[in-house]
């Protein structure tokens, strides 16, 4: 294997890394994290960093109080003669929290950070450094690639749970020092409470960590950000944020179960029936809680393409915001679809300029498993396995694309279904047959209830070359069933190797594609 190795980010846990998780652990069950100088802006959320390019890359933090963002970069973890970049002024309008940009960074380097809170009004006085690292991008093809995913957090009631040892996943995803994490939605359950303990069947009990936010469903701006602080009161995630930058995209779970845009809900828990009011609450909160480049635009789209050298292009996309309404899905026209018109033409375009060896087609929805919400349909696929209909057409529309531009190298990756696959779609097997063939890995959840596998359509020719899922619904994450992804892309043969893990990092699937081909 090529991807270089890098001790500097293991000694920076062993250092500095571990002294500032020190800091940030929660008091007791549900408290906010502790803080280490009275009096002063202290950032005991830990830091993030994001969207990390060759030579860029967003570093994120929440302030106990209004404060200026100062970030210094160094090569060591020393921080000897560091690169100062003086942030925006953290206040009560983003929920203290801020985003910096970092330009002209070194590519394929291990960048070591430390952000520093100052007092508005004595710039002299600053809160204790919270320190970080990641790795820009490799300009050079020979470094490789290396990247996990997964999604699903906190789910059907299943929170932080001190006796299992909080979200441990995220250390076996950690421990394979990738260059970044895609987390393919459902970040938050905000229509989810937590209580403070579940019964399991097996006569155990399941406890929680609790917050006052997490008692109810997400309906006010507060109650939302509330949702994304619930998360990080989790050490194991926090001490991963500050090692591993993320590309995160959104699904339904961020605002309500099956969401679309024009609904009104029926849910009695809710006052607020309005969804468009719900999502506009719940877009600001997940702006001001992940480094996004795309989130200051004045649409606030999630949609976008990460650059990761000449090896990868990643393309994530939002299928929540410019969906139609869920239906039966078996109108045989369907202009909006699930992306809307202009992010399919976006996506069309974007494929046709890339140059990467491998572009990762990153789905919040899978594309052939059958997805329902109640009689209707939240996903793709609606089980008629014949020529596509309602939400099929734009997928048809795309893969004849990608076969008729020789666009090479696509790759789906997806989450949502709460539990693990790899499907490979033929036309050989299919209903639609113009297109290449292509795989599709689903993996998921990181802590959230275990589902059965979902039917398959087969309208584009599925064949589920693997599964792992229980056999009843909503097996809880001590019953095991969490799992991530892991993706290795070889910098001299340049083949990619999708691994499919289980939550302590055991390989239970390994498929290798090959480059340069057009299907695989």
């Amino acid at each position: 294997m090529s991807h270089r190795p890098l001790p500097g980010r293991r000694s920076v846990l062993r250092g500095s890394l571990a002294a500032s998780a020190a800091l940030s652990l929660p008091t007791a069950l549900g408290a906010a994290p502790a803080f280490a100088r009275s009096g002063r802006p202290a950032a005991g959320w830990g830091v993030q960093a994001g969207d990390v390019t060759c030579d860029s890359g967003l570093v994120w933090v929440r302030s106990d109080r209004p404060a200026r963002m100062i970030v210094e970069t160094s090569a060591t973890e020393s921080f000897r003669n560091p690169r100062r970049w003086h942030g925006p002024l953290l206040g009560e309008g983003t929920d203290f929290t801020g985003t910096t940009r970092l330009r002209g960074l070194p590519s394929g380097e291990q960048i070591h950070y430390r952000v520093l809170l100052a007092d508005p009004d004595d710039p002299r006085r600053t809160g204790e450094p919270v320190t970080g690292t990641f790795r820009t991008a490799s300009a050079k093809r020979r470094d490789g690639v290396r990247f996990v995913w997964s999604g699903d957090l906190a789910g059907q009631g299943w929170g932080i749970n001190p006796e299992l040892g909080g979200y441990r996943i995220y250390d076996a995803m950690g421990a394979l020092d990738p260059d970044f994490f895609l987390c393919s939605g459902d970040n938050i359950y905000a229509d989810g409470p937590i209580t403070q303990a579940v019964a399991l069947p097996d006569g155990r009990t399941w406890r929680n960590i609790t917050t006052e936010e997490k008692a109810k469903v997400a309906e006010t701006l507060a109650e939302f950000r509330g949702n994304f602080r619930y998360n990080l009161l989790d050490e194991n995630l926090r001490a991963f944020n500050a090692r591993v930058p993320s590309i995160v995209q959104w699904d339904d779970h961020e605002v309500v179960n099956n969401w679309y845009p024009g609904e009104i809900l029926t849910d009695t828990r809710y006052t607020e029936k309005n969804v468009d009011v719900l999502a506009a609450r719940a877009r600001r909160a997940f702006s001001e809680y992940f480094p996004i480049s795309t989130l200051r635009r004045p649409d606030g789209r999630v949609y976008r393409v990460r650059h990761h050298g000449p090896l990868l292009d990643v393309f994530v996309l939002d299928m929540r915001t410019y969906r139609n309404a869920n239906s039966p899905d078996d109108q045989p026209a369907d202009p909006r679809g699930i992306l809307g018109r202009e992010q399919l033409e976006w996506l069309k375009r974007e494929l046709s300029r890339s140059r990467a060896v491998w572009k990762v087609i990153a789905s919040d929805m899978p594309i052939g498993l059958v997805v329902p919400d109640g009689t209707n349909i939240e996903a793709v696929a609606q089980g008629d396995p014949g020529k596509p209909l309602g939400r099929e057409l734009q997928i048809a529309e795309l893969l004849r694309f990608v076969k008729h531009r020789r666009i090479t190298g696509t790759v789906w990756l997806t989450a949502d279904v709460h539990h693990t696959s790899a499907q490979h779609y033929q036309p050989s097997k299919a209903a639609f047959t113009d297109f290449e063939p292509f795989w599709e890995f689903v993996s998921g959840p990181l802590n959230a209830g275990a589902f059965p596998a979902s039917a398959l359509d087969a309208t584009f020719g599925p064949d589920r070359v693997f599964v792992k899922a229980p056999t009843t619904a909503n097996v809880s994450p001590a019953g095991g069933y969490q799992f991530f992804g892991e993706v290795d892309i070889d910098g001299h043969s340049g083949e990619l190797t999708v691994r499919l893990r289980e939550q302590d990092g055991t390989v239970l699937f390994t498929q290798t594609l090959q480059p340069g081909r057009v299907g695989q």
